[in-house]
């Protein structure tokens, strides 16, 4: 990767995955970066519970109605957990670590998807979130926030065309 401006113009969500492992070393660099993003006060309100194991990674794309269903074909699925007990924007620092999570992934070459749990439901109703948290017997007042769906991209997609960049979002000083 030439820069930093350059992993963010390539990085696209990949919702179809190879059968390719992802290699023991490449989890480790991903979770030690997930491990040193920012959070307020240093409270490291965030947690992680990866997720191989074929099963459990098509039960957990059944956790909501609709955008889970890649988690199947994942080799990997990251479900980023925050604690409320010990930040009040746990969600905001769970919400750092799981970009720094993709971000890391794409630099070694490796496709992600984020997939929104919290405030989300099943197509039955129950909530995403208790869904997953019974699936991996996740302890209150542990919340989930989204699964990271990783493995080796099976499709490719063109980089962010910055000439589409939404500069009418800028102000300057004011509204």
């Amino acid at each position: 990767m030439k820069d930093f401006h350059e992993l963010l113009r390539v990085r696209r969500s990949t919702r179809k995955y190879t059968d390719e492992e992802i290699s023991a070393e490449d989890v480790k660099t991903i979770m030690e970066a997930a491990l040193m993003a920012p959070s307020s006060k240093r409270s490291l309100s965030w947690e992680f519970v990866l997720v191989e194991e074929k099963e459990t990674l098509e039960r957990l794309a059944t956790c909501k109605e609709h955008g889970s269903k890649l988690v199947a074909g994942a080799k990997l699925a990251i479900v980023v957990l925050g604690d409320p007990m010990k930040s009040d924007v746990w969600i905001e620092d769970a919400s750092i670590a799981t970009t720094i999570i993709q971000l890391q992934a794409e630099e070694l070459g490796l496709g992600s998807c984020w997939v929104q749990v919290r405030n989300r439901f099943s197509d039955s109703g129950e909530s995403a979130e208790d869904y997953v948290r019974e699936l991996l017997n996740i302890p209150l007042p542990m919340q989930v926030l989204a699964i990271v769906a990783l493995g080796h991209k099976a499709e490719e997609k063109a980089p962010f065309d910055t000439e589409k960049a939404a500069w009418e979002k800028v102000h300057i000083g004011q509204w």
